[in-house]
């Protein structure tokens, strides 16, 4: 299906485009949770367990096979470090410092810390003056979040670094997949299915070091934990790759202004999360970096002297 029609039918890439930003909008959400009972390292482990073993089903169903090549598999295993196994444990890791709110805010730099690898470490694409105050406005809006006039305390500063790290993860991940796996030409499911599943098997030999649950398994952390795997990392991933095929790519990639909405939302009706006016104020700093460095958004013109 051609991107004009998708966007003409409406119906085929919507729903899933929708699904997919809710279900990510509500993964912080599902890791505060899964931290009532867990650790984040048990967090992270199971999130990619079951995300893995919701993607080899759907292959299987599919008669979608897993990819044969070495090589392929050496960069799934650097996929899996910088997209799965490291931002996941960050993630977790953070949320026990901060809100699943501010989590939810910081995680929409991430279109920002790709455009900055791309220019620094692949040199892909020139800097234009747009770009440039885009990432800077996006940063700025962070400060905004955290309410940086305020004074920030050790252990929030160290939830913010944490989530930043797992952002800066990220921003490494895409360019790497857009340089040494999608000229490959493998089926996206196959290359999410080793890429998750990989991740599981770094994560796994520390989830077994790691103590035993730090509270009860409630029904509460159970369905959090089954719906960040399964969904977040497993059926959401399928649907993103639905939106991609139908509308495109650029379409896809939008469902970043979505998440975060859909993470103070959530945090706050579900949680009882305090939010204050710099929160979702920095959230919208950060969205307008992102769409201006995105060329979403230009700059006034400069108007020449009379």
């Amino acid at each position: 299906m051609t991107v004009g029609t998708a966007q003409g039918s409406g119906r085929g890439w919507l729903l899933p485009y929708l699904g997919a930003a809710l279900i990510w909008g509500c993964s912080f959400l599902f890791i505060k949770v899964g931290l009532e009972a867990l650790s984040p390292i048990h967090v992270a482990f199971g999130r990619q367990a079951l995300g893995a073993a919701t993607l080899l089903i759907l292959a299987a169903v599919t008669r979608v096979r897993l990819p044969r090549d070495r090589r392929t598999w050496a960069h799934l295993f650097v996929v899996g470090l910088l997209l799965n196994s490291v931002p996941s444990t960050l993630f977790a890791l953070g949320e026990t410092h901060i809100s699943s709110v501010v989590a939810g805010i910081i995680n929409a730099v991430t279109p920002l810390t790709t455009i900055l690898v791309m220019f620094l470490a692949f040199r892909s694409d020139r800097a234009t003056a747009a770009t440039i105050a885009g990432i800077l406005l996006g940063f700025a809006g962070i400060l905004v979040v955290v309410g940086i006039w305020n004074g920030v305390g050790s252990n929030e500063a160290l939830g913010v670094l944490a989530c930043l790290g797992a952002v800066v993860c990220y921003g490494m991940g895409f360019p790497y997949i857009r340089r040494y796996l999608a000229p490959r030409g493998e089926r996206p499911l196959a290359l999410a299915a080793g890429q998750i599943t990989l991740a599981a098997l770094q994560l796994l030999p520390f989830a077994l070091l790691d103590p035993a649950p730090t509270g009860e398994l409630t029904p509460r952390v159970l369905g959090a934990m089954l719906a960040l795997g399964a969904l977040g990392t497993g059926i959401a991933y399928v649907w993103n790759f639905q939106v991609i095929e139908r509308a495109g790519a650029t379409m896809a990639s939008t469902v970043t202004y979505l998440t975060p909405l859909v993470a103070i939302a959530v945090g706050v009706s579900l949680l009882g999360e305090a939010l204050t006016l710099n929160e979702p104020l920095g959230g919208l700093v950060v969205l307008l970096g992102v769409a201006l460095a995105q060329g979403r958004l230009a700059l006034p013109a400069r108007t020449a002297p009379a």
